[in-house]
């Protein structure tokens, strides 16, 4: 990732793991930009957050965002709806890792009820310092690519 600029957000279920991950973060020098909730009292739905930061990704404001709801799927399907936005939902280190060198994804959500403080920011630190094809063969990175590019200009209205 070129830019340390990072959208986030959350409702209510993925609040206090955005907290730890945002905190994290900003000690590891990264500039967020909190577009969910900022305070418990301040409830914000869930697909609302989602629209906020895909829109934002899609626009290309941000290279990436993370996301964080009850369990990392309704906020994942709200922001996926933008043209551009590559959004994956993960649960451990090595998947947030994946889906980037694997499947260029922009846009990581999480789940509070799932995922363990320590293990979301490890996984957002993954997320965002991995780039897609890192450490791979020019085979996978060229299957991948094709992939992803299909994906990308799928005419979904066919």
């Amino acid at each position: 990732m070129e830019s340390k600029r990072v959208i986030i957000g959350a409702d209510i279920a993925g609040f206090e793991l955005k907290e730890e991950v945002k905190t994290h973060l900003e000690q590891l020098g990264f500039e967020i930009t909190d577009v969910g909730m900022t305070e418990k009292e301040n409830k914000i739905p869930f697909q609302e957050v989602g629209f906020r930061v895909g829109r934002a990704v899609s626009k290309g404001e941000f290279e990436r965002g993370l996301l964080f709801c009850g369990s990392g799927m309704g906020i994942h399907l709200a922001a996926a709806k933008f043209s551009g936005v590559m959004c994956a939902v993960a649960e451990s280190i090595p998947a947030a890792k994946r889906c980037v060198v694997a499947n260029n994804c922009n846009i990581l959500a999480m789940g509070g009820f799932y995922v363990a403080p320590y293990t979301g920011c490890q996984m957002a630190e993954e997320f965002l310092t991995s780039n897609f094809g890192d450490g791979q063969t020019e085979r996978f990175v060229s299957f991948h690519e094709n992939a992803y590019n299909d994906i990308l200009n799928h005419d979904y209205q066919e």
